[in-house]
Protein backbone atom coordinates (compact mmCIF):
# COMPACT_ATOMS: atom_id res chain seq x y z
CA UNK A 1 0.00 0.00 0.00
CA UNK A 2 1.11 3.90 -0.73
CA UNK A 3 2.84 5.85 2.20
CA UNK A 4 0.49 9.18 3.03
CA UNK A 5 -2.84 9.77 3.35
CA UNK A 6 -5.15 7.40 2.02
CA UNK A 7 -8.62 7.42 0.07
CA UNK A 8 -11.27 5.65 2.14
CA UNK A 9 -14.59 4.38 1.48
CA UNK A 10 -16.71 3.34 4.35
CA UNK A 11 -20.19 1.18 2.49
CA UNK A 12 -23.15 1.10 4.80
CA UNK A 13 -22.04 4.68 6.44
CA UNK A 14 -25.71 5.42 7.00
CA UNK A 15 -26.15 1.99 9.92
CA UNK A 16 -24.93 1.90 13.48
CA UNK A 17 -21.63 0.30 12.40
CA UNK A 18 -21.25 2.36 9.56
CA UNK A 19 -21.35 5.52 10.85
CA UNK A 20 -19.26 4.42 14.07
CA UNK A 21 -16.55 3.94 11.67
CA UNK A 22 -16.52 7.29 10.28
CA UNK A 23 -16.79 9.23 13.12
CA UNK A 24 -14.07 6.88 14.93
CA UNK A 25 -11.57 7.37 11.57
CA UNK A 26 -11.93 11.06 12.51
CA UNK A 27 -11.80 10.51 15.88
CA UNK A 28 -8.19 8.64 15.75
CA UNK A 29 -7.15 11.45 13.09
CA UNK A 30 -6.76 8.55 10.47
CA UNK A 31 -4.87 10.13 7.75
CA UNK A 32 -7.97 10.38 5.29
CA UNK A 33 -6.90 12.46 1.60
CA UNK A 34 -10.21 11.77 1.28
CA UNK A 35 -13.30 10.12 2.58
CA UNK A 36 -16.29 8.29 -0.11
CA UNK A 37 -19.72 7.51 1.59
CA UNK A 38 -21.77 4.85 0.29
CA UNK A 39 -25.20 3.42 1.22
CA UNK A 40 -25.55 -0.20 0.28
CA UNK A 41 -29.25 0.11 -1.34
CA UNK A 42 -30.64 2.18 -3.86
CA UNK A 43 -31.41 5.00 -1.02
CA UNK A 44 -31.71 8.52 -2.37
CA UNK A 45 -28.25 10.38 -2.22
CA UNK A 46 -27.85 12.61 1.18
CA UNK A 47 -25.75 14.70 3.17
CA UNK A 48 -23.54 13.94 6.52
CA UNK A 49 -22.14 16.46 8.31
CA UNK A 50 -18.01 15.53 8.89
CA UNK A 51 -15.30 17.45 10.03
CA UNK A 52 -14.28 17.95 6.53
CA UNK A 53 -17.71 19.92 6.24
CA UNK A 54 -20.41 18.26 4.46
CA UNK A 55 -20.34 14.62 2.38
CA UNK A 56 -22.85 13.15 0.69
CA UNK A 57 -23.67 9.48 1.02
CA UNK A 58 -24.10 8.08 -2.57
CA UNK A 59 -25.72 4.61 -3.71
CA UNK A 60 -22.85 2.04 -3.97
CA UNK A 61 -20.99 1.07 -7.44
CA UNK A 62 -17.93 -1.29 -7.81
CA UNK A 63 -17.22 2.20 -10.37
CA UNK A 64 -17.78 4.20 -8.03
CA UNK A 65 -15.58 2.79 -4.75
CA UNK A 66 -12.79 2.54 -8.00
CA UNK A 67 -9.92 4.21 -6.76
CA UNK A 68 -10.07 3.61 -2.57
CA UNK A 69 -7.01 2.51 -0.88
CA UNK A 70 -9.25 0.93 1.89
CA UNK A 71 -12.70 0.34 2.13
CA UNK A 72 -14.61 -0.90 5.52
CA UNK A 73 -17.62 -2.82 4.52
CA UNK A 74 -20.39 -2.87 7.31
CA UNK A 75 -23.24 -3.44 4.74
CA UNK A 76 -23.84 -7.32 5.92
CA UNK A 77 -23.12 -10.78 4.98
CA UNK A 78 -25.27 -10.76 1.71
CA UNK A 79 -23.67 -7.34 0.69
CA UNK A 80 -20.02 -8.93 1.86
CA UNK A 81 -20.34 -12.26 -0.39
CA UNK A 82 -21.43 -10.50 -3.70
CA UNK A 83 -19.13 -7.56 -3.81
CA UNK A 84 -15.87 -8.11 -0.92
CA UNK A 85 -14.11 -10.26 -3.52
CA UNK A 86 -15.12 -7.71 -6.29
CA UNK A 87 -13.71 -4.39 -4.58
CA UNK A 88 -10.40 -6.26 -3.35
CA UNK A 89 -9.73 -7.01 -7.02
CA UNK A 90 -9.80 -3.24 -7.87
CA UNK A 91 -6.75 -2.90 -5.71
CA UNK A 92 -7.88 -1.68 -2.64
CA UNK A 93 -7.97 -3.57 0.92
CA UNK A 94 -11.10 -4.72 2.38
CA UNK A 95 -11.66 -4.72 6.28
CA UNK A 96 -15.43 -6.65 5.95
CA UNK A 97 -17.30 -6.67 9.39
CA UNK A 98 -19.89 -9.30 8.30
CA UNK A 99 -18.94 -12.62 8.72
CA UNK A 100 -19.35 -13.68 5.20
CA UNK A 101 -15.33 -14.42 4.93
CA UNK A 102 -14.56 -14.70 8.85
CA UNK A 103 -13.48 -18.79 8.22
CA UNK A 104 -12.34 -18.90 5.32
CA UNK A 105 -9.10 -20.15 5.48
CA UNK A 106 -7.01 -17.31 3.21
CA UNK A 107 -8.86 -14.20 5.07
CA UNK A 108 -7.12 -13.10 8.38
CA UNK A 109 -9.36 -12.75 11.31
CA UNK A 110 -7.61 -10.30 13.02
CA UNK A 111 -7.79 -8.47 16.71
CA UNK A 112 -4.76 -5.81 16.40
CA UNK A 113 -4.11 -6.72 20.26
CA UNK A 114 -4.02 -10.30 19.34
CA UNK A 115 -2.78 -11.67 16.14
CA UNK A 116 -1.66 -8.36 14.14
CA UNK A 117 1.10 -10.15 12.19
CA UNK A 118 -1.99 -11.90 10.46
CA UNK A 119 -3.31 -8.66 9.01
CA UNK A 120 -0.37 -8.54 6.30
CA UNK A 121 -1.20 -11.92 4.95
CA UNK A 122 -3.69 -10.76 3.43
CA UNK A 123 -5.37 -11.34 -0.32
CA UNK A 124 -6.86 -8.03 -0.57
CA UNK A 125 -9.38 -8.61 2.15
CA UNK A 126 -9.17 -8.82 6.14
CA UNK A 127 -12.55 -9.85 8.33
CA UNK A 128 -13.22 -7.90 11.42
CA UNK A 129 -14.44 -10.52 13.89
CA UNK A 130 -17.49 -10.79 16.03
CA UNK A 131 -18.02 -8.02 18.15
CA UNK A 132 -18.49 -10.64 21.39
CA UNK A 133 -15.51 -12.67 20.44
CA UNK A 134 -13.30 -9.69 20.36
CA UNK A 135 -13.63 -8.16 23.40
CA UNK A 136 -13.55 -11.82 24.66
CA UNK A 137 -10.17 -12.79 22.71
CA UNK A 138 -8.42 -9.51 23.83
CA UNK A 139 -9.03 -10.28 27.85
CA UNK A 140 -7.81 -14.08 27.21
CA UNK A 141 -4.69 -13.60 24.77
CA UNK A 142 -2.06 -12.73 27.40
CA UNK A 143 -3.64 -15.03 29.81
CA UNK A 144 -3.33 -17.58 26.98
CA UNK A 145 0.54 -16.82 26.55
CA UNK A 146 1.49 -17.04 29.83
CA UNK A 147 -0.55 -19.97 30.98
CA UNK A 148 -1.98 -22.14 27.89
CA UNK A 149 -5.94 -21.67 27.42
CA UNK A 150 -7.79 -25.22 26.88
CA UNK A 151 -10.87 -24.27 27.71
CA UNK A 152 -13.52 -21.23 27.64
CA UNK A 153 -17.14 -21.83 29.49
CA UNK A 154 -18.80 -18.26 28.48
CA UNK A 155 -22.39 -16.48 28.62
CA UNK A 156 -22.93 -13.09 27.01
CA UNK A 157 -25.16 -10.65 27.56
CA UNK A 158 -25.39 -8.87 24.53
CA UNK A 159 -27.15 -5.20 23.60
CA UNK A 160 -29.93 -4.89 21.19
CA UNK A 161 -27.63 -2.64 18.71
CA UNK A 162 -26.02 -5.81 18.20
CA UNK A 163 -29.33 -6.29 15.99
CA UNK A 164 -29.00 -3.23 14.33
CA UNK A 165 -31.02 0.27 14.46
CA UNK A 166 -34.06 -1.28 14.20
CA UNK A 167 -33.77 -3.23 17.22
CA UNK A 168 -32.70 -0.28 19.28
CA UNK A 169 -35.91 1.58 18.29
CA UNK A 170 -38.08 -1.69 19.06
CA UNK A 171 -36.03 -1.65 22.97
CA UNK A 172 -36.86 2.30 23.15
CA UNK A 173 -40.81 2.40 22.04
CA UNK A 174 -41.27 -1.09 23.69
CA UNK A 175 -40.54 -0.30 27.07
CA UNK A 176 -42.63 2.87 27.14
CA UNK A 177 -45.30 0.86 26.14
CA UNK A 178 -44.59 -1.67 28.70
CA UNK A 179 -44.35 1.11 31.45
CA UNK A 180 -47.82 1.90 29.82
CA UNK A 181 -49.25 -1.41 30.62
CA UNK A 182 -49.66 -1.38 26.78
CA UNK A 183 -48.41 -5.04 25.23
CA UNK A 184 -46.86 -4.80 21.49
CA UNK A 185 -45.59 -7.21 19.17
CA UNK A 186 -41.71 -8.29 18.81
CA UNK A 187 -40.36 -7.51 15.14
CA UNK A 188 -37.09 -7.63 15.66
CA UNK A 189 -36.73 -10.36 18.31
CA UNK A 190 -38.12 -14.28 18.44
CA UNK A 191 -39.57 -12.77 22.41
CA UNK A 192 -40.29 -9.22 23.49
CA UNK A 193 -37.16 -7.44 24.29
CA UNK A 194 -38.03 -4.82 26.70
CA UNK A 195 -37.52 -6.14 30.61
CA UNK A 196 -36.55 -9.32 29.10
CA UNK A 197 -33.87 -11.60 28.50
CA UNK A 198 -33.99 -14.07 25.30
CA UNK A 199 -31.45 -17.09 25.10
CA UNK A 200 -31.54 -16.80 21.37
CA UNK A 201 -29.27 -14.60 18.55
CA UNK A 202 -29.22 -15.68 14.86
CA UNK A 203 -30.61 -19.43 13.75
CA UNK A 204 -30.02 -22.55 15.88
CA UNK A 205 -28.47 -25.68 13.95
CA UNK A 206 -29.24 -29.17 14.11
CA UNK A 207 -27.38 -29.39 17.54
CA UNK A 208 -29.26 -26.58 19.80
CA UNK A 209 -26.43 -24.41 18.84
CA UNK A 210 -27.22 -20.75 17.77
CA UNK A 211 -25.13 -18.95 14.90
CA UNK A 212 -24.35 -16.29 17.06
CA UNK A 213 -22.72 -19.11 19.68
CA UNK A 214 -21.06 -21.04 17.04
CA UNK A 215 -19.65 -17.82 15.55
CA UNK A 216 -17.26 -17.02 19.16
CA UNK A 217 -16.43 -20.67 19.60
CA UNK A 218 -14.69 -21.02 15.92
CA UNK A 219 -13.60 -17.39 15.51
CA UNK A 220 -11.76 -17.59 19.24
CA UNK A 221 -9.67 -20.52 18.09
CA UNK A 222 -8.83 -19.06 14.45
CA UNK A 223 -7.59 -15.70 16.13
CA UNK A 224 -5.72 -17.63 19.26
CA UNK A 225 -4.51 -19.29 16.35
CA UNK A 226 -4.77 -23.20 18.33
CA UNK A 227 -7.63 -25.23 16.81
CA UNK A 228 -7.57 -27.45 20.06
CA UNK A 229 -9.03 -25.04 22.66
CA UNK A 230 -12.39 -25.81 23.85
CA UNK A 231 -15.37 -22.91 23.54
CA UNK A 232 -18.80 -23.58 24.61
CA UNK A 233 -21.10 -20.50 24.53
CA UNK A 234 -24.22 -19.31 25.20
CA UNK A 235 -25.54 -15.89 23.56
CA UNK A 236 -28.32 -13.79 25.28
CA UNK A 237 -29.47 -10.64 24.33
CA UNK A 238 -30.37 -8.23 27.09
CA UNK A 239 -32.47 -4.86 27.42
CA UNK A 240 -29.03 -2.93 27.12
CA UNK A 241 -29.01 -0.57 24.41
CA UNK A 242 -25.35 -0.61 24.08
CA UNK A 243 -22.06 -2.55 25.04
CA UNK A 244 -21.67 -6.28 25.72
CA UNK A 245 -20.87 -7.98 28.63
CA UNK A 246 -19.56 -11.59 29.24
CA UNK A 247 -19.39 -14.25 32.19
CA UNK A 248 -15.66 -15.97 31.40
CA UNK A 249 -14.65 -18.98 32.62
CA UNK A 250 -11.23 -19.88 31.47
CA UNK A 251 -9.08 -23.46 32.01
CA UNK A 252 -5.56 -23.53 31.21
CA UNK A 253 -2.96 -25.67 31.41
CA UNK A 254 -1.00 -24.67 34.95
CA UNK A 255 -2.39 -23.57 37.76
CA UNK A 256 -3.48 -19.97 37.76
CA UNK A 257 -2.72 -16.95 40.44
CA UNK A 258 -5.44 -14.26 40.16
CA UNK A 259 -3.40 -12.06 41.46
CA UNK A 260 -1.05 -12.65 38.90
CA UNK A 261 -3.82 -12.76 36.46
CA UNK A 262 -4.59 -9.60 37.32
CA UNK A 263 -1.14 -8.13 36.86
CA UNK A 264 -1.12 -9.60 33.07
CA UNK A 265 -4.47 -7.86 32.61
CA UNK A 266 -3.40 -4.35 34.14
CA UNK A 267 -0.32 -4.33 31.44
CA UNK A 268 -2.18 -5.98 27.76
CA UNK A 269 -2.55 -3.56 25.50
CA UNK A 270 -6.66 -2.63 24.82
CA UNK A 271 -7.40 -4.18 28.38
CA UNK A 272 -8.92 -2.20 31.67
CA UNK A 273 -8.99 -3.87 34.88
CA UNK A 274 -11.91 -2.63 37.19
CA UNK A 275 -11.78 -4.79 39.94
CA UNK A 276 -12.63 -4.18 43.35
CA UNK A 277 -15.83 -5.80 44.39
CA UNK A 278 -15.86 -4.76 47.68
CA UNK A 279 -15.22 -1.07 46.94
CA UNK A 280 -18.00 -1.29 44.62
CA UNK A 281 -15.77 -1.46 41.26
CA UNK A 282 -16.52 -3.54 38.49
CA UNK A 283 -17.47 -2.77 34.64
CA UNK A 284 -20.79 -2.24 33.59
CA UNK A 285 -22.19 -1.61 29.95
CA UNK A 286 -23.78 1.91 30.62
CA UNK A 287 -20.08 2.74 32.19
CA UNK A 288 -18.38 1.27 29.11
CA UNK A 289 -20.41 2.55 26.27
CA UNK A 290 -18.59 5.35 23.88
CA UNK A 291 -15.32 4.09 25.62
CA UNK A 292 -12.62 2.30 23.98
CA UNK A 293 -10.90 -0.62 25.02
CA UNK A 294 -12.17 -3.87 27.03
CA UNK A 295 -12.92 -3.60 30.96
CA UNK A 296 -12.64 -6.58 32.92
CA UNK A 297 -13.15 -7.14 36.97
CA UNK A 298 -14.59 -9.67 39.29
CA UNK A 299 -11.24 -11.78 38.49
CA UNK A 300 -11.34 -14.69 41.29
CA UNK A 301 -10.07 -18.53 40.72
CA UNK A 302 -12.35 -21.29 40.22
CA UNK A 303 -12.75 -22.69 43.43
CA UNK A 304 -13.29 -26.68 41.82
CA UNK A 305 -9.85 -26.15 40.14
CA UNK A 306 -6.29 -24.27 40.43
CA UNK A 307 -6.14 -23.89 36.82
CA UNK A 308 -9.70 -22.35 36.18
CA UNK A 309 -10.22 -18.33 36.50
CA UNK A 310 -13.64 -16.48 36.40
CA UNK A 311 -13.98 -12.77 35.00
CA UNK A 312 -16.48 -10.72 33.59
CA UNK A 313 -15.55 -8.56 30.71
CA UNK A 314 -17.41 -5.66 29.25
CA UNK A 315 -16.96 -3.47 25.79
CA UNK A 316 -18.56 -1.35 23.85
CA UNK A 317 -19.70 -3.15 20.82
CA UNK A 318 -20.14 -0.51 18.48
CA UNK A 319 -17.06 0.74 19.07
CA UNK A 320 -13.87 -2.03 20.15
CA UNK A 321 -16.53 -4.86 18.99
CA UNK A 322 -16.83 -3.31 15.49
CA UNK A 323 -15.85 0.05 14.54
CA UNK A 324 -12.46 0.45 16.41
CA UNK A 325 -11.30 -2.92 15.78
CA UNK A 326 -11.77 -2.03 12.14
CA UNK A 327 -9.80 1.34 12.08
CA UNK A 328 -7.31 -0.21 14.07
CA UNK A 329 -6.69 -3.13 11.73
CA UNK A 330 -6.61 0.06 8.67
CA UNK A 331 -4.15 1.45 11.38
CA UNK A 332 -1.37 -0.74 10.85
CA UNK A 333 -0.95 -0.21 7.30
CA UNK A 334 -0.37 3.57 7.79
Amino acid sequence: MKRGRRVVSVVGATGLVGSEITRVLFLRKFPLERINLFSSGRSPEREVTLPVGSVPVRPFSLRAVRGSDIVFLAAGGRFSGRYARRIAATGAVVIDNSSAFRMEEDVPLVVPEVNPDDAFRHKGLIANPNCSTVQMVVALAPLHREYGLRRVIVSTYQSVSGAGLKAVGELAVHSDAALRGEEMEPREFSREISFNLIPHIGLFDGAGWTREETKLMDETRKILGDSSISVIATAVRVPVFRGHSESVHAEFSRPVDPFRARSILERAPGVAVVDDPAGGLYPTPLECAGRDGVFVGRIRRDPGSPRGLCMWVVSDNLGKGAALNAVQIAEQFI
